[in-house]
């Protein structure tokens, strides 16, 4: 087989690592041909999963975990040892919630990020400070990198839509977390700042979305949101061979996403 021309990062929100398992997550992967897969929404401790989905052979793996059990968590399977490996932001009431893995290939720093949803336990919009604090931190503690000129690439269910096409029913959900004016404002102050969205270097259309209600019949209708980005710096850009939506891919409520680097980013 001749050597591969990219090197291919996945991002997935897949709802409980231990339920995806059994839901042909492994047979996903073997065809993937993935070098990085970046999992967010884990809800699980490493010590709850079989050695098997843990540490799956010819495969790194790094999980960050909630305090609380069955609760958020981040994890990630790489092809390659990372150089480095970081986690959280460095704050206690985020890194509680084992949301951020920061990783380091090469030349190239990966921002696995599980973002925090806006609606409190009563479906009010209580926790939609916590959320915009949690954008501006991570923002804070990557713009001098950005600016410096590395190469960072920030994926993972950021929970919010970022303009009408990235989402089916705008209109109706403008006072839903999500779909917030100052949600959406904050990714405008990212993208201002230098920060590119991958999949909108190459696609520009509506319909395509990464997120559906487990309401029946939602997602075979198509209605749903695009919420799992992946941002990159523009040292980046120059990079950028292909960003995906793999929405036929099934096994949780989110799908996959995927983007194709030059393998050059990791000098």
């Amino acid at each position: 087989m001749p050597p591969k021309k990219y090197f291919r990062i996945y991002s997935w929100n897949v709802n409980g690592m231990r339920a995806v398992a059994k839901k042909g997550f492994f047979d996903w992967l073997s065809t993937a041909r993935a070098d990085v897969v970046a999992l967010q929404e884990t809800r699980v401790h490493p010590e709850q999963l079989d050695e098997a989905v843990r540490s799956p052979k010819r495969w790194r793996s790094h999980w960050v975990s909630a305090e609380r059990k069955g609760y958020s968590g981040v994890g990630m399977y790489s092809r390659r040892v990372p150089d480095e490996v970081h986690v959280g932001l460095g704050h206690d009431e985020f890194d509680i919630e084992g949301r951020i893995q920061t990783v380091r290939f090469g030349g190239l720093t990966i921002v696995n990020g599980y973002f925090p949803n806006g609606s409190g336990r009563n479906r009010d919009h209580s926790r939609v400070p916590y959320k915009l604090d949690f954008y501006r931190r991570l923002f804070d503690r990557l713009e001098a990198g950005r600016a410096a000129g590395e190469k960072i690439l920030v994926v993972g269910d950021w929970n919010t839509a970022h303009q009408e096409i990235d989402l089916a029913r705008p209109t109706q959900n403008r006072r839903t977390s999500g779909f917030l004016d100052e949600e959406r404002e904050e990714l405008d102050r990212w993208i201002r700042s230098g920060w590119t969205d991958t999949f909108r270097q190459f696609d520009q259309t509506g319909g395509r979305y990464t997120w559906w209600s487990q309401r029946f019949g939602v997602r075979e209708k198509n209605i749903g949101w695009r919420i799992d980005l992946a941002l990159c710096s523009e040292a980046l850009v120059p990079h950028l061979q292909a960003a995906r939506i793999h929405s036929e891919v099934m096994g949780s409520d989110h799908c996959p996403i995927s983007v194709d680097l030059d393998p050059a980013a990791l000098e």
